[in-house]
C-alpha cells in the first residue's frame, strides 16, 4: 500500500518536539522523560543555537518544547528569543510553577504558546500525580498569563483520576480563558511503573470517545486520532506522524521518531555530532517508520481514521511497532456486531 508520506519524501519536518532539559521540581507519576536532576551531557547554548539554526533553514515551522521544566534551564529564554528571531513558533509545555507576572509579561511576543499541565480539576486529583502543592502554583501561573495576550492552554494527560473531571478542567480552563487539550498517557517513561495504576479501562475510553465528540472545542493533537469519531477527523491527524511530519529531539541532543519511543533502539542520530538534517533524511530508523504499515488492520472498517493508531502504544504494551494499538476503539468494542452508522465500529 503507497504511503503518502515515503512518496513525498518531506525535506524537513513540520514540527520538532524538542525536550530541553531533564531538570524538573516535579516528579509527575506519567512524566514521558523520566525527569528529575539536571543530568550531565546536556546540549550548550551554543549547541542549541546550532540546532536552531539548522531547524530554521529546513523551514521547520514549529517547535514544541518540554523537558523536565523549560523554565529551569537558566538560557531557557535567551534560546526562545532566539528560536522567534529565527522565525520559528514555539509551543511550551510547563507545569506553571516558574511563572510569576514578570515571566509572563517577558512571553507575550506574538511567536509562544503555553501549555499549563493540570492533572485534575481538584488539588487532591491534580496533586495525588503531579506533587503536593503544583495545583495550586499551576492555577497562580493561570491567574498571571490571563493578564496577557497570549495563547494559553490547559493540558491534562487521561488517566482514570483525571476523566471523571474533564467537565470540570474544560470549565476551569474557560475560567482563565485559556483553551483546553486532552493528551494520551503512554507507558513510557515514569508511566511504565504507574501504567497499570493510572490507564483507564476499555469501558472508560469508550466514554471518553463519546465525550469527545460532544467537545468539538477540545483538542487533542494527535494523541486520540485511534478513537475519535469522524465528527472529529477534520481537527487532527488520523495516523501517527513520527518521521513524517514530527520527530523528538532529547537534552542530550538524542533524535528518536517521537517523545514516547526514546528507546535506544530507536536512536536516529546524535546532535551536534551528527547533522539534523542528514538524520531526518537517511536515519534507517526514520525509513523504517515511513515504510511501517499494520497490515492486520488494513481490513478494519476504521481503518481510514486511524491507520492502526500510535506504534509506541504498540511497542510498550506488545514489543512490536507493526501491531494494532490496543486502544483503537475498535479493540475497545468487543461487544455484539451492530455497525454503528457514526463511526463504522462494531457497538452493541
Amino acid at each position: 500500500m503507497s504511503n503518502p508520506y515515503v512518496d513525498l519524501g518531506l525535506s524537513a519536518p513540520v514540527n520538532v518536539s524538542w525536550e530541553v532539559t531533564f531538570a524538573c521540581n516535579l516528579s509527575c507519576l506519567h512524566c514521558v522523560s523520566d525527569s528529575g536532576p539536571k543530568r550531565n551531557g546536556e546540549l550548550t547554548t551554543e549547541e542549541c543555537r546550532r540546532m536552531i539554526d539548522t531547524l530554521a533553514s529546513m523551514k521547520v515551522f514549529q517547535v514544541n518544547i518540554g523537558g523536565g521544566e523549560p523554565f529551569l534551564r537558566k538560557d531557557f529564554l535567551e534560546l526562545m528569543d532566539y528560536a522567534h528571531r529565527k522565525g520559528i513558533v514555539t509551543c511550551i509545555s510547563t507545569n506553571g510553577t516558574l511563572i510569576d507576572d514578570r515571566i509572563a509579561s517577558r512571553l507575550d511576543n506574538g511567536l509562544v504558546y503555553l501549555q499549563v499541565s493540570l492533572d485534575g480539576a481538584r488539588a487532591e486529583t491534580n496533586d495525588a500525580i503531579r506533587g503536593e502543592g503544583s495545583f495550586r502554583r499551576a492555577l497562580r501561573a493561570l491567574e498571571c498569563l490571563s493578564k496577557t495576550g497570549l495563547g494559553v492552554s490547559i493540558n491534562t494527560v487521561l488517566t482514570r483520576l483525571s476523566f471523571p473531571e474533564l467537565d470540570q478542567l474544560e470549565g476551569l480552563a474557560e475560567s482563565f480563558g485559556a483553551k483546553f487539550r486532552v493528551s494520551r498517557f503512554r507507558p513510557s517513561g515514569r508511566g511504565k511503573a504507574n501504567w497499570s495504576k493510572l490507564s483507564i479501562s476499555k469501558e472508560d475510553l469508550l466514554l471518553f470517545s463519546e465525550w469527545l465528540s460532544r467537545h468539538q472545542q477540545v483538542s487533542t493533537g494527535d494523541s486520540f486520532f485511534s478513537v475519535s469519531h469522524e465528527d472529529r477527523k477534520s481537527l487532527g491527524l488520523n495516523m501517527c506522524g513520527a518521521c513524517k511530519l514530527t520527530c523528538c529531539v532529547s537534552p542530550l541532543g538524542e533524535v528518536y521518531p517521537c517523545a514516547f519511543l526514546q528507546e535506544r533502539e530507536f536512536l536516529a542520530g546524535k546532535l551536534p555530532q551528527d547533522s539534523f538534517q542528514f538524520i531526518w533524511k537517511n536515519a534507517p530508523v526514520f525509513h523504517s517508520f515511513r515504510e511501517l504499515e499494520i497490515r492486520s488492520c488494513e481490513t478494519c472498517l476504521r481503518f481510514d481514521f486511524c491507520h492502526g493508531g500510535c506504534p509506541a502504544m504498540a511497542y510498550h504494551t506488545q514489543r512490536k511497532l507493526d501491531f494494532p494499538d490496543p486502544e483503537c476503539l475498535a479493540n475497545c468494542v468487543a461487544r455484539s456486531p451492530v455497525i454503528s452508522a457514526n463511526t463504522g465500529v462494531q457497538t452493541q
